[in-house]
């Protein structure tokens, strides 16, 4: 049987190897909306994304601004002031995150069926009564 994956998709020189994998983390597509109408300070992202905990979102901005995707202002002020804000690079993930909310909106009832008959077969009885 032969693949349909090309065949240098796991070279080392392949440009997914360096596709930044934290786009589809839980945390990343949530700071590009709390950023999408301007920069905010790390107390400000703390507001809507109240579940996430310091050390997670500290870690997501640096992955993020490793990416290219955000951008780190420190302001010399007394207190000193830092400001996160999307790049051009980050704010074109927008576009895929509102694609992906859209393909979520479609087909949420299918996912949750699909989910619950999953669920269903697990936990019902085994073959052999055990």
């Amino acid at each position: 049987m032969t693949s349909s994956l090309p065949r240098d998709m796991f070279d080392r020189a392949c440009p997914s190897r360096v596709m930044p994998f934290q786009i589809g983390d839980k945390w990343t597509a949530m700071v590009v909306l709390c950023l999408e109408h301007g920069p905010r300070r790390f107390s400000e992202l703390r507001v809507p994304l109240r579940t996430v905990t310091a050390k997670v979102l500290a870690e997501t901005l640096r992955a993020m601004q490793r990416d290219g995707l955000v951008v780190r202002d420190a302001y010399d002020e007394n207190p000193p002031r830092v400001e996160y804000s999307l790049t051009p690079l980050g704010r074109s993930l927008l576009t895929l995150i509102e694609a992906a909310r859209a393909w979520c909106a479609e087909n949420m009832a299918d996912l949750l069926a699909a989910r619950a008959a999953h669920e269903s077969r697990r936990d019902g009885p085994r073959p052999g009564g055990g």
